[in-house]
């Protein structure tokens, strides 16, 4: 079971286990409770759709929604045996036998089943569309397709709690343990029940478009979540957590869920303080008690009562760049890039404790889809030496190439945050030099989208155009991210070589092979400059004294990927 294996993680990384604490209690009458303080902008329960992976859902719901993999604090990918197990079958067609816990039940009472893995595949193949003037335009808007659009069908009697999923003839996805994961699989029941239909199997297997309309409605709005009264028949939880209460002054509030058929939770309430919060006076009054954040991004926020550590995180701070507008033509975009100071944005903002030889936040990221511990990566990372630092001299030269006189590039991004307001100072500092006007869009409402809207022309995030926790050993998000097609393709860059080589890696096995892609994958992306990466996103993780359990995990899924382990010693 999960708690089990949380205790044995626990266990095997006790060097990097903590001891704080987190209160939030007032009084001994209330009900204990830990403030955790993460710089997620939560914006849907829905970690799959767009909304949700931007706003951080995986960091915030990973205890709320279980699936039957998560991510653990190293970015690998975890079996959640509590939720169910799964397991490839061998044969010449790819095949995953997927069985949910017999056990298992929503918050609200209704069994899990395998209704909610076919609504997780229909929803995220792209296979359901209507016709837009520029082609057929996906009703569902998944964050990516990835690994769910090579799935051929998935055999599914409605209720039951057994699965098979058969990929396409001559398809192998390797990465197979990203798909049906934690804070995606959604509660199909709550979607049947707002589109008026008995069950989503049947009635997406049926295909009629008003009904799949409804559903894909649902699906993509229908767990949009702002702070103010929430209708929770519509958050049911299959973990150890459900959500209570959604406000601006007393946070996002996850209570114990009764309906929970594994280890309890060690502490039965937790107040997770996403984007918005003024961290800075939640720690002054003790309301905090884990602190996950992007280092740096807070003025005066003092920890003087927390075993705090700043470390390299798998997430990759980078600019996303627009394909349109004054990045249409890739000459304004290399001249850009050549003006941006690599090495002294990450010697000045990017750098995470101690510097290791190689690994993690060693340097510059030189790599928008190979992880800097990865083996790959020495080889692959050579392509981007010349744009290492400011050569403000090839970039006015490269400019005047494109014939673009004095651009103006507006750089956007979730706001307030000191560190990427003082990148965006320092890009324009140097930019300057090459004639290029650097305009600081941030917003308090600033979400990615805004990139294809036209209102910026940057946007500066973490993995995934991400502005909190981000990244993962698998690094399916970096590569999804510049997918034509994506949700998560901000800039809207599409390229078809980039298309097929992420679709070949997605099934090599040759290390050789993979080498040679991942080459030309960068080799084509530094031609063409669709984002500029500049360093492992370093976070900010501390746990107040007192803790028992916390143990960092600077990925997509945050510190909170064991919250449900967190003690609170008195």
């Amino acid at each position: 079971m999960r708690g089990s294996t949380i205790r044995l993680i626990a266990g095997l990384a006790a060097a990097v286990v903590t001891t704080g604490v987190a209160t939030g209690c007032a009084s001994k009458n209330q009900v204990p409770s830990i403030g955790y303080a993460v710089d997620a902008a939560v914006a849907s329960y829905n970690g799959g759709s767009t909304l949700g992976a931007t706003g951080g859902a995986q960091a915030v719901f990973g205890r709320v929604l279980t699936g039957f993999f998560y991510t653990g604090p190293n970015g690998q990918q975890v079996a959640d045996t509590d939720a169910g197990t799964a397991k490839e079958v061998p044969g010449d067609t790819q095949t995953v036998q997927y069985r949910l816990n017999p056990d298992g039940v929503y918050s609200d009472g209704v069994k899990t089943s395998c209704d909610d893995l076919v609504l997780a595949w229909s929803a995220r193949s792209g296979r359901f569309t209507r016709p837009g003037d520029r082609g057929p335009v996906p009703l569902f808007d998944a964050a990516s397709t990835l690994g769910y659009e090579d799935i051929e069908r998935v055999d599914c009697q409605p209720g039951s709690k057994d699965a098979t999923v058969v990929f396409r003839p001559g398809k192998h996805y390797l990465p197979w343990r990203t798909l049906f994961t934690a804070a995606e699989l959604m509660p199909a029941h709550v979607v049947a029940q707002a589109a008026g239909v008995p069950n989503v199997v049947d009635a997406l297997q049926a295909g009629d478009g008003a009904v799949v309309g409804r559903i894909a409605d649902f699906w993509n709005t229908g767990w949009t979540m702002k702070p103010g009264t929430l209708d929770l028949t519509k958050f049911p939880s299959s973990g150890p957590y459900r959500v209570e209460s959604f406000t601006a002054d007393d946070g996002l509030v996850l209570v114990a869920n009764e309906k929970w058929w594994g280890s309890a939770p060690e502490t039965s309430r937790i107040v997770v303080w996403p984007r918005g919060t003024d961290y800075a006076a939640k720690a002054k009054d003790n309301a905090l008690g884990v602190v996950d954040l992007g280092a740096g991004s807070v003025d005066g926020l003092a920890l003087g009562g927390f075993d705090e550590q700043t470390i390299a995180g798998r997430g990759a701070e980078q600019l996303v760049l627009a394909s349109a507008g004054v990045f249409g033509r890739v000459e304004v975009r290399r001249a850009f890039a050549q003006c941006v100071p690599r090495q002294a944005l990450f010697d000045t903002l990017g750098k995470a404790g101690e510097v290791p030889e190689h690994g993690l936040g060693a340097g510059p990221l030189n790599s928008r889809v190979v992880q800097q511990d990865s083996l790959y990566y020495p080889a692959v990372a050579g392509t981007a030496d010349r744009y290492k630092g400011a050569d403000i001299p090839a970039a006015t030269a490269t400019l005047a190439s494109a014939g673009t006189a004095q651009p103006t590039v507006r750089i956007g991004y979730l706001a307030p945050d000191a560190r990427r307001a003082k990148t965006v100072a320092m890009i324009a500092e140097s930019c300057r030099g090459a004639g290029i006007t650097v305009v600081d869009a941030g917003a308090p409402d600033f979400t990615p989208a805004r990139l294809a809207e036209g209102a910026v022309d940057a946007v500066l995030g973490s993995t995934g155009a991400v502005p909190g926790p981000a990244g993962s050993t698998a690094n399916v998000v970096a590569f999804a991210a510049l997918r034509a097609g994506s949700g998560l393709d901000v800039g809207g860059f599409a390229n078809g070589r980039y298309d097929a080589i992420t679709d070949q890696l997605a099934g090599e096995t040759n290390s050789v092979v993979t080498l040679d892609l991942l080459t030309e994958a960068e080799n084509l992306l530094w031609a063409q400059v669709p984002s500029i990466p500049l360093f492992a996103t370093p976070r900010t993780i501390a746990f107040g004294h007192g803790m028992q359990n916390g143990i960092a995990g600077p990925t997509q899924a945050g510190t909170g990927w064991n919250m449900d382990r967190w003690v609170l010693q008195r």
